[in-house]
């Protein structure tokens, strides 16, 4: 896929498309511009079958801190943000590929949320987390619906309702994040992450990924129906045949 946009390039290197937020002198904050674009990116990548990862980083000093508050402040952020904001994200956390980021320096209120948006959250030990927009009279989106499902509700409800930040070590700590990297070689060490879930990366375990996206959320019985119908394509799936192969052949199966 192709696109020029304003806040952000993608590059792709195979099935692996890369998003870095180029907005670092507003320590990549969203606007209007910013906000389209993250939904025509998510669309266009979540429609494209030749894609099967997706690494999000973001330029400068932080990863990203969310809404622009000066262009709020200024009434510049129209209404239809929201809507657009939080649709963009459902996308990346709907979509049929694995969606990872690498978090350092700031991911605050949407940026925050658009980490929890990811399936999997590498993170500085330094990097600051938090949901402020008590703080600004606003709910912090649909971080208020993600949030509890990682941490639990009773931590969401004290991160959200004080709007307080808090840091990488700590994140891991109580499961907003899922790895800790060294300040100094993060960027090496996110790749190797990269590569390390690029391996198991097949149909089945991207079907696992829209088991897992309801597992809260459906009864026993329409869950049981869904992986039986996603555990069908899976055994149907190239991939299927190429990891028996491998198993019979004693070595790493080579996804397609």
């Amino acid at each position: 896929m192709t696109a020029d946009y304003e806040t952000m390039t993608l590059s792709r290197e195979g099935r692996l498309v890369r998003i870095e937020l180029t907005r670092p002198e507003r320590l990549n904050a969203f606007a209007m511009t910013g906000t389209r674009e993250l939904l025509d990116a998510a669309s266009r990548l979540a429609a494209d079958e030749d894609v099967r990862m997706v690494a999000i980083t973001g330029s400068g000093r932080a990863f990203s801190t969310g809404i622009d508050l000066k262009d709020l402040a200024a009434g510049q952020i129209e209404p239809s943000y929201f809507d657009m904001w939080d649709r963009a994200l459902r996308v990346f956390e709907t979509m049929d590929k694995l969606v990872l980021c690498l978090i350092h320096g700031y991911a605050v209120g949407g940026g925050l949320q658009l980490a929890l948006a990811c399936d999997i959250r590498v993170c500085t030990p330094s990097a600051q987390l938090g949901l402020p927009a008590i703080k600004e009279g606003l709910i912090p989106g649909l971080g208020t619906f993600r949030l509890a499902r990682y941490i639990g509700l009773g931590r969401a409800k004290s991160l959200i309702i004080r709007g307080n930040m808090i840091d990488g070590t700590e994140a891991e700590r109580i499961g907003m994040v899922d790895h800790l990297v060294a300040e100094d070689t993060a960027l090496e060490e996110f790749e190797a992450l990269v590569g390390e879930y690029a391996s198991t990366n097949s149909t089945g375990c991207r079907a696992s990924k829209q088991m897992l996206l309801d597992c809260f959320d459906l009864g026993w019985e329409a869950f049981f129906h869904k992986y039986l119908v996603l555990q069908g394509n899976a055994v149907a799936a190239p991939d299927f045949a190429e990891a028996m192969a491998a198993y019979r052949e004693g070595r790493d199966p080579r996804w397609e």
